[in-house]
């Protein structure tokens, strides 16, 4: 396990236009090789958070071949949401896609029913932890933050992404949250929201930081501005800690249904 460099990437979002977002990130990546291991993305960073579900992909589309291009050209992992359709449903689909072409992917498991994603997309069920450079990586899509239990550590994970669309009006809670998931399981956590006005007229101003395991702030992006930060997760102070502090002894059993 050596140290992760992170890159968090803020931006505003063209609404639903995908080549438009697409040749947006390209052109924010660009000169990105050789200066990170990981490039965090917001949530549906393609489209803005619509439940216009025709503006779904497929895993061979054009987006997934994108990440594949920027993941090899940058040297890095790349993780965002994208709407993906599979299967006769469609998913708020995260992709964490590596240099190498490999895709794996995680499907949001809680749904934000108040802008009616329940009626649109069906939840995921699997938790899903990735492993990158030594790094176990837990992935996660914004309303999931805050669902505790979800995200418990249960001894499996060094790192958490969380991607969004986190609205302003709530950004209290965002920035609060992730540094309790921080502190709670002991982990790295990255937080990328986007900023600007989406067609609904909803205003979000990113607030995007990473957090490491004891809570500080390491990098954050100034709110309301398009921003690429960067981070670096310290592998040995993260194992150092665990073994000085191993709060997980005390964890309770508890049994996730899904």
């Amino acid at each position: 396990m050596r140290d992760l460099r992170t890159t968090l990437v803020q931006s505003m979002l063209h609404w639903e236009d995908a080549a438009a977002n697409r040749t947006l990130f390209s052109g924010k990546l660009d000169g990105l090789r050789g200066k990170t291991d990981l490039i965090v993305l917001p949530e549906m960073f393609t489209t803005g958070f619509t439940m216009n579900t025709a503006l779904a992909e497929t895993m061979d589309g054009p987006t997934v071949h994108w990440m594949k291009v920027q993941a090899a050209s940058t040297d890095a992992a790349i993780y965002g949401s994208v709407i993906i359709s599979e299967g006769g449903n469609v998913f708020n689909r995260g992709l964490f896609i590596t240099p190498g072409g490999n895709v794996t992917h995680y499907d949001k498991r809680h749904l934000f029913r108040f802008a009616n994603e329940t009626d649109h997309f069906t939840a995921g069920k699997e938790r899903v932890v990735v492993e990158w450079r030594g790094w176990r990586v837990l992935l996660q899509i914004c309303f999931d933050l805050r669902f505790p239990v979800f995200a418990r550590n249960r001894g499996d994970y060094d790192a958490v992404l969380y991607v969004a669309n986190w609205p302003e009006a709530r950004s209290f809670a965002w920035s609060q949250l992730l540094i309790a998931r921080a502190i709670e399981n002991q982990c790295h956590v990255v937080g990328v929201n986007r900023v600007g006005m989406d067609g609904k007229g909803i205003h979000y101003t990113g607030d995007s930081m990473a957090v490491d395991p004891k809570g500080q702030v390491m990098a954050s992006c100034k709110p309301a501005t398009d921003c690429i930060a960067h981070a670096m997760f310290d592998a040995a102070a993260l194992q150092d800690f665990r073994i000085k502090f191993p709060v997980g002894m005390e964890t309770d059993d508890f049994e996730l249904k899904v």
